[in-house]
């Protein structure tokens, strides 16, 4: 499973689907599979890209051919590359954000769950499901329903936090499928807050990094609905103890656990990320506001890299 930027996210998030269902998945950068792997004669590439036509991606596909690999390629585009060319194409129709990949990031990461779900056997795709109804389908098509509702909450929310500060040092922290949810959060506060930010897997912070904590140090923190949930929620306590401002993204998380709480609708754990991305999204807009970024407009980037030399 490979992609590059917010493609390579969303895909961090999906493979977890995969490891939990028992169906093992290698994650690899596009850019580095391209120049630092040889691809197996008979692989599957699963390829993740919102326009097909980052210059990594159409390089891969030429290497896929000499290889013999199959391509399943995830794309929002029907007239890029990647659609063109793969042998299995999954194209989510969506009008394209204007820079930032937000409602295209969902959309990949949905399609790509969704294939994970079927090949874990977690998601019914045949003839009989569809006639009564996917249970997983239906219960994510209701928490898509009640974020949408959230929204204007946790605007609310936002306008009033202390947790907001421009130039913050931040880190961002997750484990299993919402790592990617992290990830992409440092990712547009790059983009869109022109701040730099980092992410790691909560594990590992607490295996040297946390030696940077801080009074003022924001974090940004996902909580599974299981798995080292209250081991997490102790991290956020011992961050605020030590002066750091702690924002929590989950289900069920008590309103006084943290300086900016966000509590998801309820949602099947493991699709989780499908939804938690939202409430950092929005703090990223209104934080780019307050620090007087444009969160729209590239100031470096092009929308599509199609080149590899240089930034200018």
């Amino acid at each position: 499973m490979t992609g590059i930027g917010s493609s390579w996210h969303a895909g961090l998030n999906v493979s977890a689907l995969f490891q939990l269902g028992a169906r093992p998945v290698y994650l690899v950068d596009a850019a580095e599979l391209v120049q630092f792997a040889a691809i197996p004669a008979g692989s599957v590439l699963i390829v993740i890209s919102r326009s097909g036509r980052s210059v990594e991606i159409v390089q891969l596909l030429g290497k896929a051919r000499e290889s013999g690999a199959t391509v399943i390629g995830i794309t929002n585009v029907a007239e890029g590359t990647l659609a063109r060319e793969a042998q299995i194409a999954m194209v989510v129709p969506v009008v394209l954000d204007h820079a930032i990949s937000v409602n295209t990031y969902t959309t990949l990461a949905l399609a790509a769950g969704v294939l994970a779900g079927s090949v874990t056997g977690s998601v019914d795709l045949t003839v009989r499901a569809a006639k009564i109804g996917c249970a997983t389908a239906d219960s994510l098509s209701r928490a898509f329903a009640a974020a949408g509702r959230a929204i204007p909450g946790w605007q609310a929310q936002i306008e009033k936090s202390e947790w907001l500060a421009p130039r913050s040092t931040t880190y961002f922290l997750a484990r299993g499928s919402s790592l990617g949810s992290a990830y992409e959060a440092r990712l547009m506060w790059e983009e869109g807050v022109k701040s730099p930010a980092t992410a790691m897997g909560t594990g590992s912070f607490r295996h040297g990094p946390q030696e940077i904590v801080g009074k003022d140090v924001r974090f940004g923190m996902w909580i599974d609905g299981t798995k080292m949930r209250e081991q997490d929620l102790a991290v956020a306590r011992d961050l605020r103890k030590l002066g750091a401002r702690v924002m929590l993204i989950g289900q069920r998380i008590p309103t006084d656990a943290a300086d900016l709480v966000f509590d998801l609708p309820e949602i099947p754990i493991p699709w989780q990320f499908l939804i938690d991305l939202f409430p950092a999204q929005l703090v990223a807009e209104r934080l780019a506001r307050r620090s007087g970024s444009d969160p729209d407009t590239f100031k470096l980037c092009s929308f599509v890299v199609e080149d590899e030399s240089g930034l200018l």
